[in-house]
């Protein structure tokens, strides 16, 4: 048993890393460790199975992994829980609180949302302080906002409580809701059902953002994910004190509890088969290990493309593979700074001078512009325990293409992360370039080697209508038995609800485990 330090605040939490003997239960293996993936393994432990999670990297956790250096602590990817009761259930099936171990603080506002030319909006779960915001901006909208709301609250109900934990194995799924879809405006896409309600183009852009947090472009992705503004209304917007990754460390230990184990350092080279049943993996130092059911938290393409034979695939062979349209990527700069920030919120996005042209030179042109939107993040402005005295803690994150730009970030990070690092002087965080004294860099390009992200894209397959529930990668594969996916690439798509959902798929698609026995 080795003991490793996953918190980055001194605790310890024991990953047994050591072979151990069959012990009458089924045996299932998680490829990868993200949220996914530890959700995937947590359901199955509850429900009888021997579970060994593999993680390529030196300690769990995927996009949700963790940066220490220089006394600073970074969190790499999620920084926001907007459906507690997700891991709330987690930590039921073993028997524990969800409180003993995260501590959940509610934001307020969620976040501000800054103009180029610096106005702002702040967006928050107050029905009063939001139509006040709204009619700061255009008093004539306020009622075509009351109407988006209601509206966003029967898609919340359909799109989420009702079809988000439940699996599109076969095309009459599909067929049965497409109803539902059609009246709920689904056809339309999430920027077009805001224009419908609201004539403000400021406003527009405050409603209709929010499907770049799961990497899709709002002027196509299907209306359905404007239910992600009912959803933050409804359970708010919450930072996990000492960061996101404590949330993975609560995770690690509820496998732990389980007797089940992780193994980091240990990626995945093949899935193994007999026929069209999987049956075990192949590690890339030639370990094999077998299994009885597999579950792959691995990018979903990836999974499909390089897991697996392309003899063995029928829907997901190579060809299909490339023709899906991907999300965008993302460029990310951590830094910590010598002195504090106190004017600065939590969360705030600020927006460049375009927002529909840069948008589609994203995700249409693929090429890298000269201007950009921000996400900035200042998590010690809740914890300040992420940073030494006096210091803060920052990461800014910046949608771009992904690799089918062609971009050479081994040239173009350096003086991409100058030009941000420019505008958020000149804007947020004046003096910034003489008090950064602790940075990091990911780009696209990492996302492809580090995380095993198919084009580099942050977040799988763009989740427009045609590549969503059904015609999404299946959460039970379509071409392999006992094969099962879980995280951003299969139904209900991105984002912590999205893929703690896909967990929770499993209870339906995944065999009981006495089964198997």
């Amino acid at each position: 048993m080795r003991v490793m330090d996953i918190s980055g605040r001194g605790g310890t939490l024991p990953v047994d890393r050591s072979e151990k003997g069959p012990d009458g239960r089924p045996h299932a293996v998680v490829i990868g460790s993200g949220f996914g993936g530890l959700a995937a393994a947590v359901r199955l432990g509850a429900r009888g199975y021997r579970v060994t999670v593999l993680e390529k990297l030196d300690a769990p956790g995927g996009r949700a992994s963790v940066f220490r250096q220089d006394g600073f602590v970074f969190d790499a990817g999620p920084t926001i829980v907007t459906a507690p009761f997700l891991f709330e259930d987690l930590w039921t099936l073993c028997g524990k609180r969800f409180a003993d171990d995260v501590t959940l603080r509610a934001m307020d506002p969620f976040y501000r949302i800054r103009f180029h030319d610096g106005s702002h909006f702040d967006y928050c779960g107050d029905p009063d302080r939001m139509r006040a915001e709204v009619a700061r901006f255009s008093p004539d909208d306020v009622a075509g906002y009351e109407r988006f709301q209601r509206e966003t609250e029967t898609v919340f109900r359909i799109g989420f409580e009702e079809l988000g934990h439940v699996p599109f194995g076969r095309l009459s799924d599909m067929l049965r809701v497409l109803p539902d879809l059609v009246r709920l405006g689904g056809h339309r896409s999430v920027y077009g059902m805001v224009a419908k309600y609201l004539r403000d183009p400021r406003l527009r852009v405050v409603f209709s953002f929010h499907p770049l947090l799961v990497g899709g472009n709002p002027f196509s992705v299907t209306s359905v994910y404007t239910l992600i503004n009912h959803l933050e209304r409804k359970w708010g917007v919450h930072f996990a004190m000492g960061g996101t990754n404590m949330l993975v460390r609560g995770l690690a230990g509820l496998i732990a509890g389980q007797g089940n184990r992780i193994r980091c350092n240990a990626e995945v080279a093949r899935i193994l088969l007999d026929g069209r049943r999987a049956t075990g993996v192949r590690l890339a130092d030639g370990e094999i290990i077998a299994a009885d059911v597999v579950v792959s938290n691995a990018d979903t393409a990836w999974t499909y493309k390089h897991l697996l034979p392309q003899a063995a695939r029928k829907r997901w062979r190579d060809r299909s593979l490339e023709r899906a349209s991907y999300s965008n990527g993302l460029f990310v700069w951590y830094f910590g700074t010598d002195r504090r920030y106190d004017e600065v919120l939590h969360h705030t996005i600020l927006l460049g001078p375009r927002y529909r042209g840069l948008i589609r030179d994203i995700f249409r042109n693929k090429t890298l512009s000269d201007d950009f939107s921000l996400y900035l993040h200042r998590p010690t402005a809740t914890d300040p325990s992420l940073a030494p005295q006096g210091c803060d803690a920052f990461y800014v994150l910046s949608p771009v293409p992904h690799l089918d730009s062609g971009t050479d970030w081994s040239e173009a990070a350096e003086s991409y992360r100058r030009r941000i690092e420019a505008h958020l002087e000149e804007t947020l965080l004046p003096g910034l370039r003489k008090s950064v004294v602790s940075q990091r860099m990911m780009t696209p390009a990492d996302f492809e080697t580090r995380l095993l992200s198919y084009k580099g894209a942050g977040f799988g397959m763009e989740p427009r209508l045609t590549q969503s529930a059904w015609f999404r990668p299946h959460n039970a594969s379509e071409d392999i038995e006992r094969l099962y996916i879980v995280g951003a690439g299969t139904h209900p798509g991105a984002g912590l609800p999205g893929v703690l959902s896909s967990a929770r798929i499993l209870d339906e698609v995944v065999p009981n485990a006495d089964a198997l026995v």
